[in-house]
Parts: structure tokens; C-alpha cells; sequence
């Protein structure tokens, strides 16, 4: 007779709780830490003597294309990201997204000319639309509603590390007096992704991709080790995943969801996901981050000493995109990208200014308000505008996240095609174009955005009026199907919100009146949602093909049997190679 499994039995993770968020949140931010280095290397290099020459003084359009045609293929991922993203998960689709980046970082580093290296940005480009999109999505589903402002703007700073590391390397190099100058910052692209793809073998999958995809038993023990340090009996762990597991069910008794109907049913949702990553890249960001050498060079600093200052602007950038980790939570979104926009489009229309003025301290004034822009947006629309990801309910996450991250690649591609020759053309009234955009984001935001600071992702759905359940009552009563409510209010009292979707869901009598409600769906959602017993936890937890060491294994074994089977071939060859020197020497005689 078989011994009773308890929960002593249990193998414990070496990393749980904090540990091991702050591990995977540390791996996810190196996802758009590869994106921060893309940005600012090449915006380092373009002053390089050596590059120029070596590429033969490339016009402002060859310029604005090979740094563009990045954004193009990020688009293009994007748009695919998300059936990748649901279909592999959110740590696969990473492990993808890293090896697709080292080639594109490759094809670069060995570029022998301006087609060669828009081929490689336009292929790093493809891996960096996998990461981007993949990133939120992947924070936002591991992290508690009381950190998560915290991890997904801890995930921007990742960003403009990445952004300031090439700046400084940039730097380093051009103290070098040949081709290496540039060279070894293209290198260094494959070697952050190459770190990337295999500390994606050490990461935990999604705890609702797992429920989405019926891994209970997996999804069980992240949400353990994530919230309730490993304990898988834990009152925290059993109402998370009975909360989350819910969440699925109902989704699946609505159906799948196309990107039109992503559109048409959660249409405020995705306008302030989309409006977001927009507003992040029309404000003007990248005017400076891809081109912050040449607007200083523009103002009167050359050489090495643009892009000396661009390092000490990265370096504020760094520091700003700190206060956000605590703000978000703390004031809010909303404050946070109104104070942001305000003071962003104010130092845009100083730097117009003293960029037309020929006062003597003109140069100087230029690099304190772009330094006070980049702070601003470090600390505002930078970090926030990726965490409006969390607006979406599960099922369209995915997609949803793929879609807004389409849109700040397309937006991105038109501000990196259009800001070289824009500076050379109109010069200082590219900047006020920009300062207008900062202004319209700050009424938008005071219009149109909720507020959604300490509500959990399944709670979303209390502040939005777009039935995004047929099952919703919004309003707390079981008749309100979706009703209308004050969207500040619900977001005061966000800690009284009680979702009704799932009572609704199991009792279809309540719901006999609601339009929305599918009637060729056969009613599955069960009454009481239970985990996976001890017996099924412990069997996932001691099968070694889980493990780290089992991949490590697995990849091992498949190393070898190459080994083996080249050497099979080589004995065989050998063999044959006997035999017809024998045949030949008896011949002989």
C-alpha cells in the first residue's frame, strides 16, 4: 500500500518569494535592457570617425533607415507575438526572441557595409519586437497588485541601463584608434543576448499561462513559490490560483478572442494601451535617445564631447526612472504621467529656443532642459506607459500587449526615420511638434485614463464598462450586466471590489435576461474550483525533466549523441577507407 503524500514531502525551490521575483523580474528587464543598448549605441557610433569612414559618410536617409528599419522589424514581430505568445508561453517566447537578437547581432558585427548592417538592426529588430511585447505581459502576470507598479517600472530602469551601458562603452571605444571603435559595441549585442537566452533555462513560466494551458500542477507551485514561499497549502497560494483558474474558465466559456475582437469588445482598454506607447514615442523620446549626439553637436558640442554629455544624460536617465518604482503605487498612474507631460513639453519648448538663440550660453542651456526632459520622461511616460498592459484581462493579454507594442514600433520607425532629416530641415521646430504631442498626452491622460494603482489583473474588470465578461456585473448587482459607474470611485474603493463574474457564470439563472450571453456554450464553470492534490504536486516536483538540471541534461545528451553520431560516421569512413586502400594494394601486386 502506497504512503500517504504529505506536505513535508514536498521538494522545496532553492528561490522563492522576493528571491526569486526579483531573480525572474531581474531576467525579464534584460529584455528591454537589449532594446535600451540598441538605442544608444548607435546613436554613439553615428559621430565615430572610423564608422563614418569605414561606411562612407552615410546621408541623413541612410541614417534614419538603418536606425528605423529596426522599428520594422520589431513591427513585424509584434503583430505575430501574440499566437507565439500564447501558444509557446511567455519564457519560451523570450528564449526566442534572445537567439533571433544574437543573430541580428551578429550580421552587424561582421557588416561590411550600410545594407549589411540594416539587415542585421532589421533582423535584431525581429528579436526585439518578441522581447518588448513579451516583457510586460510576462512582469505584470508574475508580480502581486501591491508590487506590481514597483517590478514593471524596476523593468523601465532595465531599460535605460541597457541604453546607458552602450552610451559609456560607445565612449570607452572611441578612445580606440581604428575599426574596433564600433566593432566591438555591435559584439557586445550578442554577448547581453546570449546571457538572455540561457537564463531563460532558470526562469518560471507565467502562473496564468500555465492555468490558460492546464498545467495545474506547474502553475500551482509558481504561484507558491512566487507568493506564499513555496508552501503549496498556503491559504495564498489556493485563493490565487482558484482566482486565476476562474479567470480561464470563464474565458473559455466566452471563446477565443481575434484581434478584431479584441478591438470591438475592450475598446477603452486597448486605446489606453495603444494611446500609451503612442504619446511614449511622439512626446519625443527618441529624438533624443537615438539622436542625442547629433542635437548637441547641433548646439555647439562636438566630437567626444557629445557623446561625453549623452553619458552623463544616460546616467540621469538612470537615476530618474528610480522614484517611479515607489510613485506608481503611491500617488498613482495618473499623476505621475500629467506631472510628466507637463514638465516634458515645457523643457521641449525651452530647448527649441535655445537651440534658434545665438546667446553665448545657448549650447549650455540646450543640454540642461534636454537633461531635464529625459529625467522627466525617465520618471513618467517611460515606465508607466508599459504598465498599462495590466488594463487587459487575461485572454487578451497577449494580444492586446502585441498590439500596443505594434504601436510603439510603428511610432517609434516614423520618429527615427523623420528625425534626421527633420533636424536638418526645419532644425529647432522639430522640438515644439513634439512639445505639442506632450501637451495632448496630459489632456488625454486627465480625460480618458482610469486609475488603476492596487487592484489585482482580475479586478481590472470593475473599472471598465465594456462587458469585458459576458458574465460581469460591474456594478455589484447580479442585473447589471455591465452597467455604467464612476470610474474614479470604483478606483477609491478598489479594496471593496468583489468580482461577480464567476457566481454569475455558475448560476445561469441569475443571467437569464443578459443579451451577451452565449446560449450554444455549455455551462462548465464548476462550483467549487480546487488546486492540485499533494500526490499530483509531489509527482511534478520529483519528475527531473521540470528541473533546470533535467534541461541542462536533455541538452547535454543532444550535444552528445552529435558527438557520437559524427564519430559512428568517422569509424564508418575510416572502415571504408581501409578496405579501399587494401583492395588497392593487393591490386598493385
Amino acid at each position: 500500500m502506497s504512503r500517504q503524500i504529505t506536505v513535508d514531502d514536498i521538494p522545496k525551490a532553492v528561490l522563492v518569494g522576493n528571491p526569486l521575483l526579483y531573480f525572474t523580474t531581474g531576467f525579464v528587464s534584460l529584455c528591454v535592457f537589449l532594446f535600451g543598448y540598441d538605442q544608444g549605441y548607435f546613436s554613439s557610433i553615428l559621430t565615430n570617425h572610423y564608422f563614418k569612414e569605414y561606411f562612407n559618410y552615410p546621408t541623413a536617409v541612410e541614417i534614419g533607415t538603418v536606425v528605423a528599419i529596426l522599428e520594422i522589424g520589431a513591427l513585424i514581430s509584434s503583430l505575430s507575438l501574440g499566437p507565439i505568445s500564447d501558444k509557446l508561453g511567455r519564457r519560451k517566447t523570450t528564449r526566442l526572441g534572445a537567439l533571433v537578437f544574437c543573430i541580428g547581432g551578429t550580421v552587424q558585427s561582421c557588416s561590411k557595409s550600410v545594407f549589411h548592417l540594416a539587415i542585421g538592426r532589421f533582423i535584431s529588430g525581429i528579436g526585439v519586437g518578441f522581447l518588448s511585447g513579451t516583457a510586460p505581459s510576462f512582469q505584470a502576470e508574475i508580480s502581486a497588485p501591491e508590487n506590481r507598479g514597483l517590478l514593471g517600472s524596476a523593468q523601465f530602469t532595465g531599460n535605460i541601463m541597457g541604453y546607458a551601458s552602450s552610451i559609456w562603452i560607445d565612449y570607452g571605444c572611441s578612445f580606440i584608434e581604428n575599426n574596433l571603435s564600433f566593432r566591438i559595441p555591435l559584439m557586445l549585442q550578442v554577448v547581453f543576448g546570449s546571457i538572455l537566452f540561457f537564463g531563460t533555462f532558470a526562469l518560471v513560466e507565467s502562473p496564468r499561462w500555465l492555468l490558460e494551458h492546464d498545467h495545474d500542477a506547474e502553475g500551482l507551485v509558481v504561484i507558491a513559490d512566487l507568493f506564499s514561499g513555496g508552501h503549496v497549502h498556503s491559504d495564498r497560494a489556493r485563493e490565487e490560483y482558484k482566482a486565476i483558474k476562474e479567470s480561464v474558465l470563464i474565458g473559455r466559456l466566452e471563446g477565443s478572442l481575434s484581434y478584431l475582437d479584441v478591438f470591438r469588445k475592450y475598446p477603452r482598454r486597448i486605446f489606453m494601451a495603444m494611446s500609451s506607447q503612442m504619446f511614449a514615442q511622439f512626446n519625443g523620446i527618441n529624438v533624443i535617445s537615438y539622436y542625442a549626439p547629433l542635437v548637441f553637436e547641433h548646439a555647439g558640442w562636438v566630437g567626444r564631447n557629445a557623446i561625453l554629455l549623452t553619458g552623463i544624460n544616460a546616467i540621469l536617465y538612470v537615476l530618474s526612472s528610480i522614484p517611479p518604482w515607489y510613485l506608481t503605487e503611491a500617488w498613482g498612474r495618473k499623476p505621475v504621467l500629467i506631472m510628466g507631460g507637463l514638465v516634458m513639453g515645457v523643457s521641449l519648448c525651452a530647448v527649441s529656443y535655445f537651440s534658434k538663440s545665438e546667446a553665448s550660453n545657448s549650447a549650455t542651456m540646450v543640454v540642461v532642459f534636454v537633461m531635464i526632459y529625459n529625467s522627466f520622461f525617465g520618471c513618467s511616460w517611460g515606465p508607466v506607459g508599459w504598465l498599462n498592459v495590466e488594463v487587459l484581462p487575461t485572454k487578451a493579454r497577449a494580444s492586446g500587449a502585441a498590439m500596443a507594442t505594434a504601436t510603439n514600433w510603428l511610432c517609434n520607425f516614423i520618429v527615427g526615420e523623420l528625425a534626421p532629416i527633420l533636424l536638418e530641415k526645419i532644425k529647432w521646430r522639430l522640438y515644439l511638434i513634439h512639445a505639442t504631442s506632450c501637451f495632448i498626452s496630459v489632456v488625454t491622460v486627465w480625460l480618458v485614463f482610469p486609475e488603476t494603482k492596487g487592484l489585482s489583473l482580475e479586478e481590472m474588470d470593475s473599472i471598465f464598462d465594456d462587458r469585458s465578461s459576458v458574465y460581469s456585473t460591474h456594478s455589484g448587482n447580479l442585473s447589471g450586466f455591465g452597467s455604467t459607474n464612476d470610474l474614479e470611485a470604483w478606483s477609491s474603493r478598489s479594496g471593496m471590489i468583489t468580482g461577480h463574474a464567476p457566481q454569475a457564470a455558475r448560476h445561469p439563472g441569475a443571467q437569464e435576461s443578459n443579451p451577451l450571453l452565449p446560449n450554444n456554450k455549455p455551462f462548465i464553470l464548476p462550483q467549487d474550483i480546487e488546486p492540485p492534490d499533494l500526490a499530483t504536486i509531489y509527482k511534478f516536483k520529483t519528475d527531473d525533466s521540470h528541473s533546470l538540471r533535467g534541461s541542462l541534461r536533455k541538452g547535454s545528451e543532444a550535444v552528445s549523441s552529435i558527438f557520437r553520431f559524427n564519430r559512428s560516421n568517422n569509424d564508418e569512413v575510416s572502415m571504408a577507407s581501409d578496405a579501399v586502400s587494401e583492395r588497392f594494394i593487393n591490386t598493385s601486386h
